[in-house]
């Protein structure tokens, strides 16, 4: 049996992760990692990839669950846009995790919560156009697992990157 990646955007919209998670390109990369399923949380984007199987691989889709944790448990790699909930949850469960950065929200937090997550060795980012070459260069080994049970660590982290403290 090979290996899942679970990809999730939580309640927000974000076609062009979608679009380039499931391009033929990136489901060949994944092949090359040992990767045989690809589940896709679409939320309320437009784009929808048709969910397909094959001898060697899945595509599962879908738009909202009452929870996503057996889908993280499941789930050998989690990429993820950089909403502070999936961020955490993903950490939670102690999964190696890819923030995508949505280069087209304007004014928001995303991409500094992302680089200090990476500086602190928690995650890898990239944006939609870099994403192939960060599943080709990086090393899961080297992330270091998020400190658990301490919400407040993380509230407290939140505040400091997005200047309230």
């Amino acid at each position: 049996m090979g290996k899942s990646m679970f990809v999730t955007v939580g309640t927000t919209s974000f076609d062009e992760l979608i679009s380039r998670v499931s391009s033929e390109q990136i489901v060949d990369i994944l092949k090359d990692l040992g990767y045989d399923r690809l589940v896709l949380q679409i939320g309320r984007g437009t784009t929808e990839p048709n969910s397909y199987r094959t001898a060697k691989f899945s595509l599962e889709v879908f738009r909202y669950k009452d929870s996503l944790a057996e889908d993280l448990k499941n789930a050998d790699l989690v990429i993820s846009h950089a909403g502070a909930g999936s961020c955490l949850e993903t950490l939670g469960e102690r999964k190696p995790l890819i923030v995508v950065i949505n280069e087209k929200l304007m004014s928001n937090h995303q991409l500094e919560l992302a680089k200090q997550l990476h500086k602190d060795g928690h995650l890898y980012y990239c944006t939609c156009s870099t994403l192939g070459n960060t599943l080709q260069t990086m090393d899961l080994s080297a992330l270091k697992p998020f400190p658990p049970g301490h919400p407040e660590i993380f509230a407290t982290f939140l505040d400091k990157v997005v200047g309230f403290k």
